[in-house]
């Protein structure tokens, strides 16, 4: 189908990129299974920590979309999917104006969050706004300096998690609006848990790295695979797939969590299966489907993994 058989509602969903929310679905169904394992579940807290982090993931998308075109970054030689900034399908103001419009309702859906969880969500929520248009956006744009892969792992693994947790925790245990972070919302087992996320997201990254090096090497977009070559990408994603399945063996080891905790083992052969494509191809005919099933992967490691810490201390 060429460009111009595409119609504008189209155009805005692959500029939106429904298929990229696992990434935002993913910390929600681990916190919310870590807070049902210990008593801090709260519904309503969850659902607006989902709302907020789709949208964040949905601005994001659309600052990539924006400034990747605006800076160049996106050529006819690109082998991802179709942009639609760099493609003419929508006038380039006009995805700049969808992208604020997405991190104002992110901050506004946020509002009940920095209500429940005080200072310590204003933070974390503006900076995760901030940081998702200085990903592509700005001075200094994350992905083009080799911090991509942090800023994923960072929000949305960690933060995004534990984030999920805390508001949870706070709204259950602590006052409204407060200042600090009170005793038990935080704990060290939701960073653990964290680490699970953090690992496969960042890997959805890494498959678009490798994809793109060639193309990312000459329009300056100086990303870890084009810093370090193939070689580095492939162990770094082998990397964050043994600390993904890693940690369900750390929490199989704490008191209270039973063996349910170790579901997304199941998942394993599939990982290993997109792995060896990770390892063998670099063109997009065989990474792009790669890089949709490392979504996927994420959605089923989460989905089990969460299932087994709220259920864990069962069976």
């Amino acid at each position: 189908m060429s460009t111009q058989d595409i119609s504008r509602t189209k155009a805005w969903l692959m500029a939106a990129r429904p298929q990229t929310l696992p990434a935002a679905a993913a910390p929600i169904l681990v916190g919310v299974g870590l807070a049902l394992h210990d008593g801090v579940f709260a519904a309503l807290p969850a659902l607006a920590a989902f709302v907020g982090a789709a949208l964040i993931q949905v601005g994001t998308n659309f600052a990539n979309d924006y400034y990747d075109a605006v800076q160049g970054a996106d050529t006819e030689d690109r082998e991802g999917f179709t942009r639609v900034t760099a493609g003419g399908l929508i006038d380039p103001a006009e995805v700049k104006r969808a992208m604020y419009l997405t991190f104002a309702a992110a901050v506004l859906s946020g509002t009940y969050l920095v209500y429940v969880g005080g200072v310590p969500i204003l933070v974390v929520g503006l900076l995760s706004v901030v940081s998702g248009i200085a990903y592509t956006g700005g001075p200094y744009p994350l992905g083009y300096h080799g911090l991509g892969d942090v800023f994923v792992f960072l929000f949305f693994g960690v933060v995004a998690v534990t984030g999920t947790y805390y508001v949870q925790a706070a709204s259950v245990l602590a006052a409204p609006l407060t200042v600090g972070i009170p005793a038990g919302t935080l704990p060290f087992d939701a960073f653990v848990a964290s680490l699970a996320v953090a690992a496969i997201s960042t890997n959805i990254l890494v498959v678009n790295n490798v994809r793109d090096k060639e193309e990312d090497a000459t329009t300056g977009k100086r990303t870890l695979a084009v810093r370090f070559g193939y070689a580095f990408s492939r162990i770094e994603y082998a990397a964050m797939l043994a600390l993904a399945y890693l940690v369900p063996v750390w929490f199989l080891a704490r008191e209270g969590f039973g063996v349910a905790v170790l579901l997304p083992l199941v998942t394993l052969p599939y990982a290993l299966s997109i792995a060896r494509t990770v390892f063998t191809e670099t063109g997009g005919g065989a990474l792009n489907p790669a890089l949709e099933r490392t979504g996927k992967l994420l959605a089923m490691h989460a989905v089990l993994f969460g299932f087994g810490l709220a259920f864990g201390g069962f069976f």
